[in-house]
């Protein structure tokens, strides 16, 4: 995989970052956000979503009801077949793919249903969002899947 290196990060500065994760839920709100956003925008400018795809590759979206909604009009099917056929319940009762790697993901890492994809797709690895100390367990555990979350974290341990 071309960002192996990013993705074995947290594998081999594990303490290191998980102090760094301990010091950032201390720190202002507004500071976490402006870290995170400012590389953000730097980080993606360099790495390559089409070149990776491996949170496509190894994890489900959540799939809210508007999700499906819109994904079934795009496909031409109903909810409840495109429900029966693609998504399963998890342990937190959340809507999730049956299986990985997902469904509309396509030999050339470009997603079939781009355009009407779910939100959680939009919006991943949430690393520009709003109130950023809300959800760092997460972006810890994004760390893992995807290689710009890994790249931030590394930049911001730099800094």
């Amino acid at each position: 995989m071309k960002y192996a290196k990013e993705l074995d990060f947290y594998k081999n500065n594990q303490k290191e970052v998980d102090t760094f994760f301990k010091k950032l839920k201390k720190k202002k709100s507004k500071d976490v956000d402006t870290q995170f956003h400012e590389l953000h925008v730097e980080i993606f400018s360099e790495i390559d979503c089409l070149q990776c795809a491996n949170c496509c590759n190894t994890t489900s979206p959540i799939f809210r009801d508007v999700d499906i909604k819109r994904i079934s009009r795009k496909l031409k099917t109903g909810t409840l077949d495109f429900e029966k056929d693609y998504l399963k319940i998890d342990e937190e009762g959340d809507k999730v793919l049956k299986s990985s790697p997902c469904s509309f993901l396509g030999s050339d890492n470009k997603c079939f249903i781009y355009d009407c994809r779910p939100q959680a797709c939009k919006e991943y690895p949430h690393t520009d969002r709003k109130r950023m100390y809300q959800i760092l367990n997460l972006t810890r555990r994004n760390m893992e899947i995807c290689p710009a979350v890994s790249r931030i974290v590394q930049r911001m341990l730099q800094a």
